[in-house]
């Protein structure tokens, strides 16, 4: 695990801090980045997801879906966590959080936009970070790419209707126009796009040219997410310094979610006897999120100042420790599952 990776949500406060502290000093910037967008979509911020995404999709190895019938208990885990229950439970954890328990402190527009950015959150499963996790746990490496490439083909063609149903379901307007342009920007383009790039620098099967444009790549990708961050807290800054318990608000919804979520996958994972190669990087798949999508979906449906943009960046905060947390806790249970064939 590297330095970004192992620390980032250090790095990830350091620019919530420096992101509000600038927008308060000049608001005017942002206002005027605030407004160099083309249908809906912000153009800077656009550019800026596509640095955090397009190499994650580079990573992806379509070829390993030849073994997708090897071992299909722990897929079936995970792709039942991750798209039938998952996204349900963070809009009921929404729902209850912010249109019951928080009622009095948040306003109704403004918890409606919270649960939207959670919802979103709760449609996108893990990507790209499923791959450190996968080796944190010692999981099987080639099962975590067969699970990230299964997920990810079917978000493109799930991430939408679910988002949309519950979206619509919470009572909140859903500009379909919008969510489809903002999957087909932000999934299906980067997703083709790193898929040809693989094939081009992995013609010979030597990955050693591979490596190296990852290697390259990556500190781009650190910008774009350090930067996507300081944009958003910039935006939203004057809210924050009015109401500063909004972060804990958002917080702790998503805590609840993510523990309880990895818990639920783990039980079954030991109920189902899977060996622990496979259980661990299956219950971190089904338990993290693609935050990158979700904010960059947030932005172009809702708006960069909106509570919804504001709530998956809370995920970026939250995430990482509470995954590392999963980790030690998963690498000291290792000896509650057999290793054999699942």
């Amino acid at each position: 695990m590297g330095l970004f990776e192992r620390y980032l949500s250090l790095w990830v406060s350091l620019a919530i801090i420096i992101g509000i502290v600038l927008g308060s000093i000049t608001p005017e910037t942002f206002s005027l980045i605030a407004n160099i967008e083309y249908a809906h979509v912000n153009l800077l911020i656009a550019v800026l997801i596509w640095l955090m995404i397009y190499p994650m999709m580079v990573q992806i190895d379509f070829s390993s879906l030849k073994d997708v019938g090897k071992k299909p208990k722990g897929l079936a885990l995970t792709l039942v966590i991750n798209w039938l229950i998952k996204p349900f439970s963070m809009a009921f954890l929404g729902w209850l959080f912010f249109k019951v328990l928080f009622a009095q402190w948040v306003d109704p527009q403004t918890a409606t936009e919270y649960i939207a950015g959670m919802i979103l959150l709760g449609v996108a499963p893990c990507t790209a970070m499923v791959f450190v996790w996968s080796q944190l746990t010692k999981g099987d490496a080639n099962y975590t790419l067969v699970q990230v490439s299964i997920n990810d083909i079917i978000m493109i063609f799930a991430f939408a209707p679910l988002a949309g149903m519950l979206l619509g379901v919470s009572d909140i307007s859903v500009p379909w126009n919008t969510l489809l342009l903002s999957v087909v920007l932000y999934v299906l383009i980067p997703l083709i796009a790193g898929a040809i790039t693989r094939k081009k620098l992995d013609k010979k099967n030597d990955s050693a040219q591979l490596e190296r444009f990852l290697a390259t790549m990556k500190p781009w990708s650190i910008i774009g997410l350090l930067t996507t961050v300081v944009l958003l807290f910039a935006f939203q800054s004057q809210t924050i310094l009015a109401q500063p318990q909004v972060i804990v608000l958002i917080a702790i919804p998503l805590l609840v979610q993510t523990y309880g979520i990895f818990a639920l996958a783990y039980f079954i994972a030991k109920k189902i006897k899977l060996p622990y190669s496979v259980a661990a990087p299956a219950c971190m798949i089904g338990t993290s999120n693609f935050f990158e999508l979700a904010v960059a979906v947030a932005i172009s449906v809702f708006g960069l100042h909106s509570g919804a943009a504001l709530a998956t960046v809370v995920g970026v905060l939250v995430e990482v420790p509470v995954m590392l947390s999963l980790v030690w806790f998963t690498n000291r249970t290792r000896h509650w599952f057999k290793e054999e064939r699942a």
